[in-house]
Formats: C-alpha cells, structure tokens, sequence
C-alpha cells in the first residue's frame, strides 16, 4: 500500500486523547505550525464546533484578540504532558505565557471540565490511523474506542 501524500493545501487533522483519563478531547484538531497559520489562529470563525480546535506549535501563550468566542486552553510539554489549563478563557485577552510549554491547544468551552483534563496529564496527539493502530494493538482500552464512534 501506498502511503497517503498531503497536499500542500490540504488540512490537516489530528485527535487529541487524554491516556490518563482515558477519553478523547478533540478528533478534529488543526495544528497552527507556520507563522501565518498562528497569525490567523481562529480569527473570522463564529464559533467552535464540538469535535473542533486549533493546536498552536510551538507556543508559550496565545491571545483571543479577534476571537468571538471564550476557549478552554490546555498549554502543553515537548511530551504533550499537560502544564496548565484554564477554562473559558474570554476572548479579546492575552493569555498568560508559560516558558516551558511548547504548544497550546484552543478547544471549545467545557471540554477541560466534560474531560477532567489537570495539569500533568498525558495526552496523544496523532493522526486518526494512529489513533486505530493504537486500538488495534490495546494500546487505548475498548471502551474508549466506543466513545469515539
């Protein structure tokens, strides 16, 4: 089998799951990797949809200057170990800087209190083949595979 190409447009997703208390986040994650994308952020969206986010890499904080709706943040480790959230951050703020986060996830609001997401949690982050090859192999209990469908 032929491994898959990305175009250079095409968007790409990821699932966020939370291994230590073993429930998914998000599984529509769209990382904010090049200088423009950060830039732009979630500037001009109404609103996030429940299986939708942004992941900031590399980051130390974010603003929701432009931004028409509160967020939870979830500032993360080079290991994607959590460090810091907080819950319903308002929009047109700055958000705090943390110097030893390497990126920050900008997810609905209520998804740190629906997860009980705490600081040093550990989170996956990965595509949703990785996501399956990880269930395959027992990595990621059955129960969990349920919730996500």
């Amino acid at each position: 089998m032929r491994p898959r190409v990305q175009k250079p447009m095409e968007r790409r997703t990821y699932c966020v799951y939370n291994q230590t208390r073993e429930c998914f986040l998000c599984l529509g994650v769209t990382p904010a990797d090049t200088v423009l994308a950060r830039l732009k952020g979630l500037i001009g969206k109404l609103r996030l949809k429940l299986d939708e986010g942004l992941w900031v890499v590399p980051s130390q904080g974010v603003h929701t200057l432009g931004v028409l709706f509160p967020l939870d943040l979830i500032y993360l480790d080079e290991n994607y170990k959590v460090i810091h959230v907080i819950e319903h951050f308002p929009r047109f703020r700055i958000a705090p800087i943390r110097i030893k986060a390497a990126s920050v996830l900008e997810l609905p609001t209520h998804t740190i209190y629906s997860s009980q997401t705490q600081v040093g949690d550990q989170l996956i982050i990965c595509g949703v083949e990785e996501i399956e090859s990880r269930f395959n192999k027992g990595a990621i209990p059955a129960k969990i595979e349920r919730q996500a469908r």
